[in-house]
């Protein structure tokens, strides 16, 4: 039987280097968007880490175990295909449904929040964000895999 996503990447041993991996691949993305809807996710990004600098780290630790929760279905029929081809090109070919899946989870946190100036962040840049967590999928599951 193959361990749960969660169990592979959070446990105690792995999570620490899985997270360190996610802030790369969170910041390469933040760093390579290019035109003016580049300049709106890069001046929110450094707004977010103005308010605090463990923020991105602190909200990746948090925000684990519900990603990872929302990536289990898609591993799970990935490792039912016989793994053909990486685990980025399937997260890519079903785009939609998994950007809409991991931004539950943080449309969930911005309405909860108690912070008002990260909501208003967050909000600023919602209605890019399907686009842009579309365009990382490639570089999250090649971070899911090499990690799982």
């Amino acid at each position: 039987m193959v361990a749960a996503l969660s169990e592979s990447l959070l446990d105690d041993a792995k999570r620490p280097a899985f997270l360190a991996d996610a802030q790369e691949v969170l910041d390469a993305e933040v760093s390579g968007k290019g035109g003016a809807s580049g300049l709106a996710v890069k001046g929110g990004y450094a707004a977010i880490k103005k308010v605090s600098p463990t923020i991105v780290g602190d909200a990746l630790s948090s925000f684990a175990p519900k990603l990872v929760e929302k990536l289990e279905p898609f591993w799970a029929e990935y490792q039912a295909s016989g793994a053909a081809g990486s685990f980025g090109e399937l997260l890519a070919s079903k785009q939609d449904e998994v950007s809409e899946a991991l931004l539950s989870v943080t449309d969930a946190r911005a309405e909860a929040s108690s912070r008002p100036a990260l909501t208003k962040v967050y909000n600023s840049l919602r209605g890019s964000a399907k686009k842009n967590v579309a365009e990382a999928l490639p570089r999250v599951g090649d971070l899911i895999q090499r990690h799982a």
